[in-house]
């Protein structure tokens, strides 16, 4: 919204800030700044929260298991309209059918199956997690990123096995039978040593910077190691042969580059909004 040729940042009424503007029920300006708009260049960005002011699309679309009916549901004051969501599956179980790319690149990530869809309502009660129930729920984007260079950054509350994975496993990120983490690119798998917490939500960074692959959780380092070849990524959850189960999801923000400039900055502002550590 402008004043003449001038943008507005702020608007009070008196003293007190205030977040928002109408025009009888149209909302003309918001003071709102997503994630996505300090940090740009993402690829693809799935969240339970607004990331990007410009974003005017839904957050996830679901399907109610009483009568298999689907619905998007949207945001309200930025984040996940979760009574709209309790309302629609009222009394029973929701599933998500597609989480949507809030990047402006397309990537949604969807599952017509409905014994492999993440479950987001448990009998009318919302869960915080898009939540991996078996081994083979995911969701799958429907084209592959590819990059020499890939930063991966998400709230997950993560089991023994994965994160990210391939089609095909032609490439990959996981955690590893509990103990490594696992970067299978084109040119073949590297496991390195790790430490990570399984069984609470945590903040996880994966970066790849082309030469080296660094694990970070909660802020801390927990597995560095030397990594080659493009790593792809083509779903969220087991989309393999491989049970690489994670229990659940409520961000995940992928960038076909070097993020380690940022790292910090994006962690801090995923924690400031969940409140992880």
């Amino acid at each position: 919204m402008k004043i003449g040729s001038s943008d507005i940042s702020a608007a009070y009424i008196g003293s007190t800030a205030i977040n928002k503007v109408y025009i009888g029920s149209t909302e003309v300006w918001s003071s709102f700044t997503g994630l996505l708009d300090i940090y740009t260049g993402a690829a693809a960005a799935y969240s339970l929260r607004l990331l990007r002011a410009a974003y005017t699309g839904s957050a996830i679309r679901v399907r109610r298991a009483s009568d298999n009916t689907e619905q998007n549901i949207g945001f309200v004051d930025n984040e996940l309209d979760t009574t709209t969501l309790a309302s629609f599956c009222s009394g029973t179980n929701g599933f998500v059918t597609t989480w949507y790319d809030q990047s402006g690149n397309g990537y949604n990530a969807t599952e017509a199956t409905a014994a492999n869809q993440p479950q987001i309502v448990s009998s009318g009660s919302v869960l915080d997690d898009v939540t991996l129930l078996d081994a083979g729920d995911k969701l799958v984007l429907n084209s592959t990123i590819n990059s020499s260079e890939l930063s991966v950054f998400a709230v997950l509350n993560p089991a023994s096995g994965g994160m990210l994975v391939n089609n095909g496993l032609t490439s990959y990120l996981w955690y590893r039978d509990g103990f490594s983490v696992r970067w299978r690119t084109s040119v073949g798998n590297i496991n390195i040593n790790a430490s990570p917490t399984f069984g609470s939500v945590s903040i996880d960074s994966w970066i790849y910077d082309g030469t080296t692959g660094t694990v970070y959780q909660n802020g801390n380092s927990i597995s560095s190691g030397a990594v080659s070849g493009n790593i792809g990524t083509k779903g969220i959850g087991d989309i393999s042969t491989i049970d690489n189960l994670v229990n659940g999801y409520r961000e995940i923000v992928i960038y076909p580059s070097d993020q380690s400039s940022n790292r910090a900055g994006i962690e801090t502002n995923m924690n400031n909004f969940y409140t992880i550590y």
